[in-house]
């Protein structure tokens, strides 16, 4: 598995999680819905990570 994979979908996928919340009219970006978003994001991200390393890599 390749580490730089991992790191990078975590990261996207981490920051998007943390930013929807604000596409549905929260307008704090570290309130609890965003953090919980990011957090979220990031296990699916660290998730397809792994997938995409293993089947491409």
């Amino acid at each position: 598995m390749s580490k730089r994979v991992i790191l990078f979908f975590a990261t996207v996928f981490g920051i998007l999680g943390g930013y929807v919340p604000m596409l549905f009219g929260d307008k704090e970006l570290l309130d609890g819905w965003g953090l919980l978003g990011g957090l979220l994001g990031g296990f699916f991200g660290i998730w397809l990570g792994v997938y995409v390393s293993k089947r491409w890599g």
